[in-house]
């Protein structure tokens, strides 16, 4: 099949296939098939592809170039996200939002770039044998990533209204605070980072590593849905799966013939296609972590105009370590559609009032180092996100809302607006123990949102307790590896892109240590 792509990425879209594809049938061949093009489909098809290997890089939703971003979330949920951005838990009280287009959630993400942390890596080599996680394996990683990335820290002009007043309140109580490191070239400081990059100014997949694999022949194909892994005697022969329209139209099957395959669907999707393929052992989407987070939200004596600026300035990173708290608060701009998704405005009067006040609103968001209880199933016809937050994760979340609601008040807030489903707020520090003790650790109580699943095909040399092996390679198969933060053995407790980013290349890495994966 050929296909002539005038501008922008050469994606071959479910348009492309519906008129060169005769019968409905799309046949091809590759020496590897990348499923997803995120933060790990992205560089393993970059890595691998630059290395003499055929690729093709078979992304589900629709390849959308950064000219037709409309900067406008409501419409980004629709295009740009998994389920429309309505994913939730099994519950329905915690928000799971992915990335479902070409470039994956790196297109929308807030830009945030942590390197894994040494506490976090040290748990990886004692609980999970995996003794290449070490910082000196992986900082070359790290490093190429962040070159790559141009990933550099906020400078002051970098650090919005909304970060300013809110740095001022965390120095008020001594803790200590820091710039982030973000992956922008020369940011336009529009604060649309969660519906896409218009400006370009974003280095998500959609603009460096994707066009890169492209420029090595890689071959990318969105509108792509792979159904089930094909494979005979533990050795995998390639993949079948449906081009599917904007529309939900099936214009094709597919068949891909490649004695590889790379997995980096994400946490969600990577365990099911394996659970639908009938692969792996049982782990493969048990240890489900997703950073449940709550935004909270206040309301200032001064205009915030929380929207201007970049999206994202400053972290406070006091209680980052278990023994301290376990827990990063990221304060955060949004629009008013985003507000109304956290907090709870009311209708009618209430609703009109809370609208008028959105220009002196500020926010904080939480982040806490979860347990990996949750678990990602499909179930006959559907797939089912299993994830409830733990006794042992509770008090984390309501010692991250404290202390967020006294960063608030010591910036000069007037009102906390706490997270659940509850109009409950704060206005005085003294409030504090008795309005979050109020607070039953059942589901619908708090308002939760993820933004980073993880963790359900955990790496980890026994396959006892761990579903792919040290190299990425999913236990009891010779050549299906997985590249995504479904890899992760625990949860971060910081935003996992740059994690995702090093480990992929290091799984790709491990690939070409074999010699029948060269070219």
């Amino acid at each position: 099949m050929t296909i002539q792509i005038n501008q922008g990425l050469p994606v071959v879209q479910a348009s492309d296939v519906r008129q060169a594809a005769p019968g409905g049938q799309l046949s091809l061949r590759a020496d590897v098939v990348v499923v997803g093009s995120g933060a790990g489909g992205a560089v393993a098809a970059y890595e691998l592809a630059r290395q003499g290997l055929d690729v093709i890089v078979l992304e589900a939703g629709p390849y959308i170039p950064s000219t037709a971003f409309t900067e406008d979330f409501a419409d980004s949920l629709e295009t740009l996200y998994e389920e429309h951005g309505s994913q939730t838990n099994k519950d329905g009280d915690l928000l799971i939002l992915q990335g479902r287009c070409v470039g994956g959630s790196t297109v929308v993400n807030g830009c945030v770039a942590f390197r894994t942390p040494d506490f976090i890596l040290d748990e990886w080599r004692r609980d999970f044998g995996l003794n290449d996680m070490t910082p000196d394996v992986l900082t070359p990683y790290f490093e190429r990533v962040e070159k790559h990335l141009s990933i550099s820290t906020n400078g002051p002009h970098e650090i919005a209204r909304h970060s300013q007043v809110i740095k001022a309140g965390a120095e008020k109580l001594g803790w200590s605070a820091k710039p982030f490191q973000r992956n922008v070239k020369q940011c336009a400081l529009t604060g649309h980072c969660l519906s896409g990059c218009k400006t370009d100014r974003k280095q998500s997949m959609l603009v460096t590593y994707l066009p890169w694999a492209a420029a090595h022949g890689a071959r990318i194909h969105s509108d792509t849905r792979v159904t089930r892994l094909l494979s005979k005697n533990a050795r995998v022969t390639g993949i079948e799966g449906e081009v599917v329209d904007r529309h939900g139209e099936k214009v094709a099957d597919i068949r891909v013939e490649a004695p590889r395959v790379v997995l980096a669907a994400g946490a969600v999707q990577t365990p099911v296609l394996l659970q639908r393929s009938e692969l792996g052992n049982d782990q493969v989407g048990r240890n489900f972590a997703c950073h449940p987070s709550f935004y909270v939200g206040a309301r200032y004596p001064q205009p915030i105009h929380p929207w201007r600026g970049a999206l994202l300035g400053m972290y406070v990173d006091q209680f980052m370590r278990p023994e301290d708290g376990g827990f990063v608060l990221e304060v955060g701009g949004l629009g008013v559609a985003e507000m109304c998704m956290i907090s709870e405005p009311g209708t009618g009067q209430p609703y009109v009032e809370f609208m008028e006040n959105a220009r002196y609103n500020a926010g904080i968001v939480t982040l806490i180092h979860d347990h990996n209880v949750g678990e990602v199933r499909w179930r006959g016809d559907h797939k089912t996100i299993d994830y409830r937050l733990s006794k042992k994760d509770f008090p984390a979340m309501m010692l991250s809302l404290k202390a967020a609601i006294r960063l608030h008040l010591a910036s000069g807030a007037e009102e906390v607006f706490l997270p659940t489903t509850e109009r409950l707020a704060v206005r005085d520090a003294a409030e504090i123990d008795a309005a979050v003790g109020r607070i039953a650790n059942q589901p619908h109580a708090l308002r939760m949102v993820s933004y980073h699943p993880q963790g359900s095909c955990r790496m980890g040399a026994d396959p006892a307790n761990s579903a792919v092996d040290a190299s990425g390679r999913l236990h009891g198969t010779e050549d299906v590896y997985v590249a995504d933060a479904s890899l992760l053995p625990t949860s971060l407790i910081v935003n996992p892109q740059v994690t995702v980013y090093a480990l992929a290349n290091y799984v790709a890495d491990r690939m070409l240590e074999n010699p029948r994966n060269r070219p």
